[in-house]
């Protein structure tokens, strides 16, 4: 048995990819027998029993212009700190380069433990949104090569991405360890559900999932809605969700006179209604240029349906044009064709949805077991001395 602790910047209540995640993480090394702790800035004082492993969380603030999101400096806060001194370790992972990360990172040199550092996000494209200057986005993303410098292994959550970090000037060796899937089956119910509630009816579904942010591309999506009403096309969008661009997105919608055939959910918890969405859509449109490793399109994988993605982006590793989903150019008119094309076929979009399901999506227990050999490689080579001589600046 492991005790492993889990180190992420976003986690329940809010459910953005990497809080996703970390909680497979946790609760999927729990079910393995591994003793698990999971430290996260604090997003709800009530009541947080019921996890199958620890949470021990720290203070935290909330980020300008996005509320979902926290942060805090785990070290002055005085519960904390008494918390996580009670908690033995073996290995520290940190899904995060900042607070949260830097508390990884401490740990790690005070206890003489190993730190793997997962690689998620393509950070430089955050940074330069919330700065607007390329020269500080630049300064800033050399920070984040430096922390991932500081950890014993590096983890990134797919080929693409790894070569993302090794853009931003990393030059250490990279394992690749993919997101994985909680598999289950289609219950018919849900979909019922899902269709009675947003009065569907009969027209086919296009379906987004992820936060309402414009670097998730969602403008190509509604864009390419648009050409498809002028074309005559019977559809529905269902955008879920939450995010900063949440009302210019809807503003947006009326802008392009669809909101009409548009629905935007807000953020949905309830896994049997996200379930029932996946399965009722057509197709899953995510154009983003942005994310890694998307969650949200390997559970649309789970529930057998096709995702269309920009060919060549980072996102779209996992896809085979016409295989087991679709592609497009980085262009609304050819999303727009390319949904157009896939709403003309209900038969092949069922074999490409199901192709989907056998390729995408790997169980998190076949994962983390590769995860655990790494974990346990580390903690032999702590054992023996062999670790990095890291040290508590991270500038």
């Amino acid at each position: 048995m492991l005790r492993i602790g889990q180190f992420t910047d976003t986690f329940l209540p809010v459910v953005d990819g990497v809080g996703r995640v970390v909680q497979a993480y946790a609760e999927t090394l729990s079910a393995m027998g591994h003793q698990v702790t999971v430290v996260a800035p604090m997003y709800n004082t009530g009541f947080q029993g019921g996890f199958p492993f620890e949470l021990v969380d720290f203070i935290g603030t909330g980020v300008p212009g996005m509320k979902q999101y926290k942060v805090g400096e785990a070290m002055l806060d005085a519960h904390y700190r008494r918390r996580i001194r009670m908690i033995e370790l073996d290995i520290v992972h940190a899904h995060s380069p900042f607070t949260a990360g830097s508390e990884a990172l401490r740990l790690s040199v005070v206890r003489k433990l190993p730190l793997v550092g997962t690689f998620h996000s393509k950070y430089y494209d955050d940074f330069l949104k919330a700065t607007k200057s390329e020269s500080v986005a630049k300064m800033m993303t050399k920070v984040v090569v430096n922390y991932y410098n500081r950890c014993d292994e590096v983890w990134a959550v797919g080929k693409n991405t790894a070569e993302v970090l090794k853009s931003y000037g990393y030059e250490g060796e990279i394992q690749v360890m993919p997101n994985g899937a909680t598999l289950r089956s289609v219950n018919p119910s849900d979909v019922e559900e899902v269709t009675r509630r947003f009065s569907l009816g009969e027209d086919p579904l296009i379906l987004f999932v992820g936060q309402m942010d414009w670097k998730k591309n969602i403008l190509t999506v509604l864009e390419a809605c648009a050409e498809l009403k002028k074309q005559g096309t019977a559809f529905r969008l269902i955008l879920a969700g939450q995010g900063i661009d949440m009302n210019a997105i809807r503003g947006k919608l009326a802008e392009l006179n669809i909101q009409d055939r548009a629905q935007m959910l807000g953020h949905v918890t309830d896994t049997s209604l996200l379930d029932g969405l996946y399965s009722r859509a057509a197709v899953f449109a995510f154009p983003s240029l942005y994310d890694a490793a998307p969650m949200v399109v390997r559970e649309a994988a789970v529930m057998g349906t096709p995702s269309v993605m920009v060919r060549g982006s980072t996102a779209a590793e996992i896809i085979r044009d016409g295989v087991n989903g679709y592609l497009c150019e980085n262009d609304p008119k050819d999303l727009a064709r390319v949904i157009s094309g896939i709403l003309a076929d209900p038969e092949g979009r069922k074999r490409i949805g199901e192709n989907a399901r056998e390729t995408i999506p790997v169980p998190w227990s076949k994962v983390l077991e590769t995860a655990v050999e790494r974990y346990e490689r580390l903690v032999a080579l702590g054992k023996e001395g062999k670790l990095k001589n890291k040290h508590l600046r991270i500038v």
